[in-house]
């Protein structure tokens, strides 16, 4: 199962009607891509993404390799193949600074990063975040951006964080033509990121 002719931009809307992590995958005109589940009461985040909300068929599966999160990686399956299409890296300590991930191929060859793009959003989030009252609304004026690019520097996905005070909403746009099997990679890695991204802002 490959991700393919997609309309870009690409929303990644929370729900915020259940407990778990769900979130819907549109595309520009408002038609389905993917639905998002996280299962609750894991100790490894384990992800499973829906051809749509009915949930009717299973696409892909994400899943931690340990359950603390500091240079965790997240292993991705086609579920219609059980090929292992590749894994997230999430970059350890340099996270708490400025969030960073490898993208890494079935072949265990690192093809993409994402790296975020003003480091001081997430200082200044943190620091507004624990003022009272003040601290509820700083998803509409703190929103983070993450860019994809490969070893060379060139750039092919970026991801915004958008104003909202209770929803969880991402919107992700393709800047250059990419590889169909390199773009699923690369939009899965993206999904699972803004899991564990998503409580910022």
């Amino acid at each position: 199962m490959i991700l393919k002719n997609l309309n870009y931009p690409l929303d990644f809307k929370f729900k915020i009607t259940t407990l778990s992590s769900d979130f819907n995958i549109t595309d520009r005109h408002g038609n389905y891509v993917a639905y998002v589940r996280e299962k609750m009461f894991k100790l490894k985040e384990d992800v499973i993404v829906f051809n749509d909300e009915s949930k009717s068929q299973e696409l892909f599966r994400i899943k931690a390799d340990r359950w603390l999160d500091f240079n965790a990686s997240y292993s991705m399956t086609d579920l219609s193949t059980h090929k292992n299409l590749g894994r997230l890296a999430r970059k350890g300590m340099r996270s708490i600074w400025k969030s960073q991930y490898d993208i890494i191929d079935g072949n265990e060859k690192i093809k993409f990063q994402i790296n975020e793009d003003n480091a001081w959003i997430k200082i200044w989030d943190s620091f507004v975040g624990e003022i009272p009252i003040i601290g509820m609304f700083t998803g509409y004026f703190l929103n983070p951006s993450y860019t994809v690019k490969d070893a060379s520097g060139k750039e092919y996905f970026k991801l915004k964080k958008m104003p909202s005070l209770i929803g969880r909403r991402f919107q992700l746009d393709r800047l250059i033509d990419i590889d169909d099997e390199d773009e699923s990679l690369v939009i899965l890695s993206f999904l699972m990121m803004v899991l564990l991204e998503r409580e910022r802002g």
